[in-house]
C-alpha cells in the first residue's frame, strides 16, 4: 500500500475532528483513535488478522495481534459474565 503524504492537511483534519467532536458534546479523540477502533470493529467482524494488517498499513503483523489481544480478552470476560447470569437464573 502506498503511503499519501498529508503535509499540512493532518493539522487541517485534527482542527475539524476537533470542532465536530466538541460540536457533538464528544469528548477528544485522535485520528489514531479511530485506526484503532476500525482494527477493534473488524476483528470482532471476524475479519482476519493479517487483511486488517494490510488496511491499516502496519509493517509487522506483531502490532495489529496487540489489538487482537486486547478484544479476546474483553470477549472472553463477556462470555464469563453471560455464563455467571445464566448460572445465577437457572
Amino acid at each position: 500500500m502506498r503511503r499519501i503524504s498529508t503535509g499540512g492537511l493532518t493539522p487541517c483534519l485534527t482542527r475539524t475532528l476537533t470542532t465536530l467532536l466538541s460540536k457533538a458534546d464528544l469528548r477528544r479523540i485522535r485520528f489514531h483513535d479511530l485506526r484503532h477502533s476500525t482494527a477493534t470493529l473488524l476483528l470482532e467482524q471476524g475479519v482476519e488478522l493479517v487483511v486488517i494488517k494490510e488496511l491499516l498499513g502496519h509493517a509487522h503483523i506483531g502490532v495489529t495481534a496487540t489489538v487482537d489481544a486486547h478484544v479476546r480478552l474483553r470477549l472472553q470476560r463477556d462470555a464469563i459474565d453471560l455464563l455467571g447470569r445464566a448460572l445465577d437464573h437457572p
